[in-house]
């Protein structure tokens, strides 16, 4: 499965595609199969927008306890907002999803590299 991300221009929140619109909430996102072409029409529309987000891409989910997040621990974070507690961000008050999110941070994998400096 897919989602549609970006970050809005206005506010730089990250925000998540629904019905041609954008959503603050994962939980609101619009889900696609891996080989829907609906999702590449999404991902180009949301591209032609470039008033109102920067960057939009489509991210792989997995599924954790019946419900869906994101494949990529970079993109979990995103999608939690600034913490990963349940009564903060903007993500609060999510519940079973913010749950999923957390619990399936085991299967997430990290997208990125990170050098260790070593100091004299």
């Amino acid at each position: 499965m897919k989602a549609l991300t970006a970050n809005r221009l206005l506010d730089g929140e990250v925000v998540f595609w629904n019905a041609g619109q954008w959503v603050d909430r994962f939980a609101d996102a619009q889900l696609w199969a891996d080989d829907d072409p609906a999702a590449i029409a999404a991902e180009a529309t949301a591209k032609s927008q470039p008033k109102v987000v920067v960057d939009a891409y489509l991210i792989d989910l997995v599924e954790s306890e019946g419900l869906w997040a994101p494949l990529s621990y970079r993109e979990r974070i995103r999608a939690l907002g600034p913490s990963n507690h349940l009564h903060h961000g903007k993500q609060a008050e999510g519940g079973a999803v913010i749950a999923a999110l957390q619990h399936a941070h085991g299967a997430a994998r990290s997208t990125g590299r990170v050098n260790l400096i070593k100091r004299k």
